[in-house]
């Protein structure tokens, strides 16, 4: 087991973060459920990933992380790249296959990335963007350049050999990295305790040395504490958190399938008490604008669509720009 660590506990989250949570949950909510609107409809032809259930853990994330810090998501990505801080027109374009996309339409859904913003890769591999994420944080241990990686993945990455790998490498470097455990309990239409033996996921963690900690991924400010102590741990050097986020998948496991797998009374009841619902509930008490707020956002995302809808997509001749490096210098000289 690692060895204790005192680290100062994570500024207290005060009225106008918890607007600030709200504000991007709502907006993670809101623009994934009008994506899977415009794929099942056609508007949009793209293979993509609904993160409902998500919201609150990945507005959390873009809140305890600085603006310069490093994020490696997974092909469930919308609600990490909206709270990181991609310019939202610009990732709804890359979904839709649009030159004015943040990777000029070529990436598409499963591969948003923003180096602008620190989201630097996401992964259509189950389990690929952890020894990604640690090569990040071993160069900023290099370089000590303060940053944080986080990345994200789901429960079902966690059988996965590189989970294993890099758990242990980060763990052996102390490298300034935080494990983030999206758990919504499914791997695609499978429940955890059908395909795990061991369900316990922070004692996989635990087994490496990581202090690890579970929260409840519907409770929007614990998740932000939590996050916030494992930040703040992994930037002084206190080597690599973990943080299982318990949350629950609240759509399909792809925009156009189904989720008759799933238990309807379960389902509906974790829908009525989602990150979103209880952030609003929360908010109530005070006199923010919760209605004024929503507005706002479901203009922004109009916008969005409807700059994606209207931009061009990408020239056929722009099929290899970007795909391959220009070399620096003769063969010769690289001998």
């Amino acid at each position: 087991m690692s060895t204790p660590t005192t680290v100062a506990p994570a500024d207290q989250i005060d009225a106008t973060s918890v607007e600030q949570l709200f504000r991007v949950a709502l907006k993670i909510a809101h623009c994934d459920e009008r994506m899977q609107k415009e794929v099942k409809a056609g508007g949009i032809k793209a293979a993509t990933y609904p993160v409902r259930g998500l919201e609150g853990v990945c507005a959390a994330i873009g809140l305890a992380l600085e603006p310069t810090d490093y994020l490696v998501s997974t092909y469930r990505n919308l609600g990490d790249a909206i709270a990181k801080g991609m310019p939202l027109g610009a990732a709804i374009a890359e979904i839709s296959g649009r030159e004015t996309g943040v990777a000029k339409g070529k990436g598409g859904a499963m591969h948003l990335a923003d180096v602008a913003v620190g989201l630097m890769t996401t992964t259509g591999i189950v389990g690929a963007g952890l020894p990604i994420a640690n090569g990040l944080a071993l160069a900023s241990q290099m370089s000590s350049d303060g940053r944080v990686t986080v990345v994200t993945f789901g429960d079902g990455a966690t059988s996965i050999g590189a989970f294993h790998e890099a758990l242990n490498l980060a763990a052996l470097w102390k490298l300034p990295i935080v494990f983030v455990c999206q758990n919504n309990g499914w791997a695609e239409h499978t429940p955890v305790d059908e395909y795990m033996a061991q369900t316990d996921i922070i004692a996989k963690a635990r087994s490496y040395g990581i202090d690890a900690e579970r929260v409840d991924g519907f409770d929007a400010v614990a998740t932000l504490e939590t996050l916030g102590r494992a930040v703040s741990a992994a930037r002084i050097g206190a080597g690599p958190r973990f943080v299982e986020a318990m949350t629950y998948r609240l759509a399909g496991h792809t925009s156009t399938t189904d989720f008759s797998y799933m238990d309807k009374d379960v389902l509906a009841r974790h829908r009525a008490d989602d990150a979103v619902v209880r952030l609003r509930a929360r908010l109530a008490e005070t006199a923010f604008d919760a209605d004024a707020a929503e507005a706002d956002v479901l203009a922004e995302i109009d916008a969005a669509f409807a700059f994606a809808a209207s931009s061009p997509y990408p020239d056929q001749r722009e099929a290899h720009t970007d795909a391959y490096a220009l070399a620096t210098s003769a063969p010769e000289a690289r001998r």
